[in-house]
């Protein structure tokens, strides 16, 4: 998980929300990302997505059976349904996502039924780290905001 929050910090230095995300398999960090949607203009360049993407090609494969997920923030939904596709054995999270969380807190979607796959949760690692760098994050925004500075 200190692995994912140092990810999560390169976000908030890009102006990205910090979110940050790594997979592991056999004990190996296999793929690293962290939230890049406002500058690459990409709707699906979540912490989770680009990680996976990484993992993947790391070994060759989109089937990341047995592997780990580790994300400072609960995942959205559409992490949530790649996580499923790759395979994903098991995701630790750090802080929960009220608005938008799909493991606990708006749904259990790992859990829907007719999923062709199941992976298993755990929340709270290091939760009070990954929620601190989310709220000096908005924090800064909204100070921004109301300075009048273009953030």
């Amino acid at each position: 998980m200190r692995a994912a929050l140092t990810a999560a910090r390169k976000a908030q230095q890009a102006g990205e929300v910090p979110v940050g995300a790594v997979v592991v398999l056999n004990d190996a960090i296999i793929g690293a990302g962290f939230n890049q949607p406002i500058s690459s203009h990409d709707p699906t360049a979540h912490a989770e997505v680009i990680a996976l993407r990484e993992a993947a090609k790391a070994i060759g494969n989109y089937r990341l059976t047995g592997a780990t997920l580790y994300v400072t923030v609960e995942p959205c939904l559409m992490c949530v349904g790649a996580m499923v596709h790759a395979r994903i054995g098991l995701v630790v999270f750090g802080a929960t996502e009220p608005k938008a969380g799909a493991i606990q807190s708006m749904t259990n979607a790992h859990e829907l039924a007719g999923l062709n796959h199941r992976l298993q949760a755990i929340g709270g690692v290091l939760e009070e780290e990954s929620r601190a760098l989310l709220q000096e994050f908005f924090k800064g925004r909204r100070v921004s905001a109301r300075s009048g500075d273009p953030e």
